[in-house]
């Protein structure tokens, strides 16, 4: 499916969306890059040629996703793949002692509109489309895949929201690839751990190498085409299903 599959990738402006819409591209694929408007996507698709178009969207929008998906079919012919990579990251802890402040509520229910909520939003619109496809000789239409983080599972201090956006990801991945089941659709999370992206690139370079040193092996920060890899393996293997596989050296976050 890999070679000849139409996908949109969100987030896919940056990071560890990029390198997938780079492999994808490579492979001969047709990606659409959903993106927020003042992301680098626009850039990235006219770098890598016809096979790839931007659509500035925001995932936790119904119209921005309803007309990425417009796109795909009218420009590519339908939908294969997506990978839900759009999220946003913030450390704050649950109450800040010295200034008497609790977290924001406000806050916590951004991170979870954005990361959950956005994720779940293009997740449903999509199936409808990729419900459309012929399926092959298993029965397979398309398949979805997230993107959650080893903080679902090991969050440390600050990371309350963030985890729990994240968790619910997983949480919903086995009841997702349930639903969509009867239509040939897979739904797979990928749970990365200390990866090598811009969001790394803002540490100072002494933060990066402790943080690299708390990975078992490799002990090394994570590179983007390797996560790209292992969403090229999940989309060519169909006994992949309603699992979140963790990607991180073998890293256990401590607090």
């Amino acid at each position: 499916m890999f070679k000849n599959a139409v996908a949109l990738v969100t987030g896919g402006g940056s990071g560890l969306g990029r390198a997938v819409v780079e492999r994808f591209a490579r492979a001969g694929s047709k990606v659409v890059i959903g993106d927020l408007k003042q992301s680098p996507g626009e850039e990235l698709a006219k770098e890598l040629g016809n096979n790839v178009t931007f659509v500035p969207m925001d995932v936790t929008s119904e119209n921005d996703v309803n007309e990425a998906l417009h796109v795909a079919k009218s420009k590519f012919g339908g939908l294969h793949v997506v990978v839900n990579s759009a999220a946003i990251v913030m450390f704050k802890e649950t109450y800040d002692f010295k200034k008497k402040t609790p977290h924001s509520l406000n806050e916590f229910a951004n991170i979870i509109n954005v990361n959950l909520n956005g994720t779940f939003n293009v997740t449903r619109l999509a199936a409808g489309l990729i419900g459309e496809n012929k399926p092959d000789k298993d029965g397979q239409r398309g398949v979805i895949i997230n993107v959650s983080t080893v903080a679902a599972f090991d969050g440390v201090i600050g990371q309350a929201a963030y985890a729990a956006s994240k968790a619910a990801v997983v949480g919903m991945t086995l009841p997702l690839a349930r639903d969509l089941s009867s239509q040939g659709i897979r739904v797979v999370t990928i749970a990365p751990g200390f990866f090598d992206t811009p969001m790394f690139d803002s540490l100072p370079d002494k933060i990066r190498i402790t943080l690299a040193k708390t990975v078992p092996f490799p002990q090394r920060l994570g590179y983007a085409e390797e996560f790209a890899h292992l969403v090229e393996a999940v989309v060519d293997n169909p006994m992949i299903n309603g699992e979140t596989i963790r990607q991180d050296g073998a890293l256990r976050m401590m607090p």
